[in-house]
């Protein structure tokens, strides 16, 4: 495995944390700035809205540049943004340092999976991309728990000081073990913003963005209110509910794992497989949330198969965008983003039509269901456009000789 690799893993363990961190803190956070939980809830909703900004405006504007100094740029913003919020004697400043944090969020993973590609060989890529991930889904298992610890222990600010030091560790780490020339994409022509954006052309990069919205609402759609399915239907104590996401993180490492090495095989047949898959879950959960036995099993493969279509959806989204994936890759992440959203959305909408605490979940299938529809018609259109292209380059290839003149004819 190249080094560099671990380098971005680390970043992406940071990056996550950051995002993930403040969900145990809010309360703290909100006593000592003075505010209500929903204004400290805006420290998540900015995080997200900011990261969509990010993942486009920042990897447009550094789309010339040389991605190992680009990363590093990167590393060194995020730094600053979790310093900020340590020091953030106001919840204005505070905001201010969690907008900063989350500007290098998407552009990071979105430049950061082209680089891991580029680590590997071809036929590696998805597997490359799943190790990047793995820092991210780490930070899932970890990130509240770590949060809270810290806080518990040192104060809510500790948290956000001990996160730069991450930060840190990932910068020397980029610094030192990601090689330059290979950072730098292997295209033989010069990276440009017109390029990228020609890569929006391809209808294959538009259906894999509907399948990463769709397929992670329907995933977050569950997951946003699955606290209260557990407490409130499952039956389970307040207290067990932290335990409960861990086994939920764990699925979401496992699948990370397991979706990158099969997606390196077949990118499509994997996708397919792990949406229908999430979709017979989702449907499971919602039927099963009465049983602390079933809920259990379902919420570690609901994770497992909803994260386990990243590496093969970001693969994709690299593949069809040919020699200009940058935009398109960080146009990815944006997408993952919206449809936590749009899950969010749909599931507070059903519970406040009264449809009780499962109807997120059942929701999310539906979505989820979706999610596999376009990525059928993602997959069949894909098959059908290689098959033809094989034929004419046959065609091409059986007509070469034919129209080519013999030597005798040449006379």
């Amino acid at each position: 495995m190249p080094l560099g690799l671990i380098a971005l893993a680390i970043g992406g363990f940071g990056i996550g944390l950051t995002e993930f961190v403040i969900m145990g803190l809010l309360p703290e956070v909100a006593a000592d700035f003075g505010v209500s939980e929903a204004a400290a809830g805006w420290l998540i909703s900015g995080y997200a809205l900011a990261v969509v900004v990010g993942a486009l405006g920042l990897t447009a504007a550094t789309v010339r540049l040389p991605r190992k100094p680009v990363l590093m740029g990167l590393l060194v913003l995020f730094i600053a943004g979790n310093a900020i919020s340590a020091m953030a004697p106001s919840y204005e400043l505070m905001m201010t340092g969690r907008i900063v944090a989350a500007l290098c969020h998407g552009a990071f993973f979105g430049i950061g999976s082209v680089v891991a590609a580029s680590l590997v060989a071809p036929e590696r890529a998805a597997g490359a991309i799943a190790v990047m991930f793995t820092g991210l889904t780490a930070a899932n298992v970890l990130g509240v728990p770590f949060g809270t610890f810290i806080g518990q222990q040192f104060g809510w600010r500790a948290t956000f000081w001990a996160i730069s030091a991450i930060g840190v560790i990932a910068l020397v780490g980029v610094a030192a073990l990601v090689p330059v020339a290979r950072a730098t994409g292997t295209t033989t022509s010069a990276p440009s913003l017109r390029r990228e954006l020609g890569a929006f052309r391809s209808s294959q990069v538009w259906l894999s963005l509907t399948v990463t919205v769709l397929g992670f609402g329907g995933m977050f759609g569950a997951f946003t209110y699955i606290a209260y399915t557990l407490t409130e239907v499952s039956g389970f104590a307040a207290g067990t509910v932290p335990w409960l996401l861990v086994l939920f993180g764990a699925g979401l490492v496992v699948g990370n794992w397991a979706g990158g090495r099969l997606a390196d095989r077949s990118i499509d047949g994997t996708l397919l497989a792990f949406i229908a898959a999430l979709v017979v879950v989702l449907a499971l959960f919602a039927w099963l949330a009465f049983s602390p036995a079933a809920t259990i099993v379902l919420l570690v493969l609901m994770g497992a198969f909803g994260f386990g279509t990243v590496p093969g959806l970001q693969s994709r989204i690299m593949r069809y965008a040919a020699g200009a994936p940058t935009l398109a890759s960080g146009a990815n992440i944006a997408a993952f983003n919206l449809g936590n959203a749009l899950g969010a959305w749909a599931g507070g909408a059903t519970i406040a039509a009264g449809l009780g605490y499962t109807s997120p979940i059942a929701t999310g299938a539906v979505i989820t269901l979706a999610a596999l529809a376009v990525m059928t018609v993602a997959a069949v259109t894909a098959r059908r456009a290689g098959a033809a292209s094989a034929s004419r380059r046959d065609a091409s290839a059986q007509a070469g000789p034919a129209t080519s003149p013999t030597p005798a004819a040449a006379h």
